[in-house]
């Protein structure tokens, strides 16, 4: 009975990855043609601490090529902050730019980057509003483009896959592989079986009345997925669809040791299974390097032999394919070998996701309860 339980899990496995691996043909990159529509908008940008690339990032926001008007918040807890310096040398170099520092002195929830996005709505004078990560390096051409699908009165979210665009280690180079092929490729995958009724947190565009209709950020302030809540309650509550945007975005990191990136994915892994319980329970059926390995280590035979190495080579391929349509990183054909690796590696993460309920963010440590909500450790 073993034997044909392993054995029809492998084959199971196999079957999801080439449909996750067929479902991924999505017009990535495309770009829209001239488009009248570009309202006012006020991007909301909660920060904290700086690294080589932050300057970077955000520059990339006072530079976009968007004819409509645009205001620029930037949110941060402290005024000690060294993120201020780099906020304010950017105003100063772009004068024309509608942009201001907000020092966001209240603490309105355990989740510190929402907190700062309440007090920084507040502030925000136009209908559109976007939301966007602190890592994120947009191209210049990027809200002209992802503004355009609100101009469908049914849409009520717009949002975009991102990579990991500077893996400067090894351990980043494992975390490149579960975001830049396996995450954006089950995105798509979870589309094939519903619309989609959450959102990915890099960049969120939306409108005001969406974000009152679900109680603002506020609803948010104690929730750890503040993406997939936001989402999930536009669609649930507002009764209205999330769309993806084809632009890509990079998110630039700081390097990255193993035990910070290991930390950071179990804290992601936790987050999934908070969020969406019984489809991150079966992903693990989606592994195709564990139960093949699992069969030919209990029955090696040469069809189990043939099938492990299938498999293998599968992966080992699909995930190349998959970073590179999302967009090559330099060097990642010579870490090919990672993906079975990191295959075996995610095994320990989804079970460490169900054996604890403690993360650490932010250097703080917290308790997640069983609806998503944070807690003090």
């Amino acid at each position: 009975m073993l034997i044909i339980l392993l054995s029809s899990l492998a084959v199971l496995s196999l079957l999801l990855t080439l449909w996750q691996w067929i479902g991924s043909r999505y017009p990535l990159h495309q770009r829209i043609g001239a488009h009248p529509f570009a309202p006012d908008l006020t991007l909301l940008k909660p920060l904290k601490g700086v690294d080589d690339h932050t300057e970077e990032c955000l520059r990339s926001w006072f530079t976009q090529a968007y004819p409509g008007k645009m205001q620029l918040l930037f949110g941060v807890a402290s005024p000690d902050d060294p993120v201020c310096d780099v906020v304010r040398r950017l105003v100063g170099e772009h004068p024309e730019a509608h942009a201001k520092l907000v020092i966001c002195h209240e603490t309105l929830g355990f989740n510190a980057k929402v907190s700062s996005l309440i007090q920084l709505r507040r502030l925000a004078e136009n209908e559109i509003i976007v939301v966007s990560d602190a890592d994120v390096l947009a191209p210049k051409d990027f809200l002209k483009n992802a503004v355009a699908p609100l101009t469908d009165p049914e849409v009520g979210l717009v949002n975009c896959f991102y990579r990991l665009a500077n893996p400067a280690t090894l351990a980043m180079r494992w975390k490149a592989i579960a975001i830049n092929a396996d995450f954006w490729s089950q995105v798509l995958q979870s589309k094939d079986l519903a619309p989609l009724d959450f959102a990915l947190g890099a960049v969120m565009i939306t409108r005001r009345a969406h974000l009152q209709e679900i109680g603002g950020f506020e609803a948010l302030a104690d929730h750890l997925a503040d993406d997939f809540q936001l989402g999930n309650r536009i669609v649930r509550i507002g009764g209205r669809r999330i769309v993806l945007c084809p632009v890509v975005v990079d998110c630039l990191s700081e390097p990255l040791s193993w035990g910070d990136t290991w930390r950071h994915q179990l804290r992601w892994a936790r987050t999934i299974r908070v969020s969406r319980p019984l489809p991150y329970a079966f992903s693990i059926l989606s592994n195709a390097t564990l139960w093949p390995l699992l069969w030919m280590a209990t029955q090696p035979t040469p069809l189990s032999l043939l099938t492990f190495a299938g498999c293998i080579s599968l992966r080992i391929v699909m995930v190349q394919t998959l970073q590179r349509r999302l967009g090559a990183v330099v060097g990642q054909w010579r870490f090919w070998w990672l993906a079975p690796i990191k295959d075996l590696l995610q095994c320990g993460l989804w079970a460490g996701a169900f054996l604890g309920n403690h993360i650490t963010w932010r250097g703080q440590k917290y308790r997640l309860l069983r609806d998503g909500r944070l807690a003090a450790h």
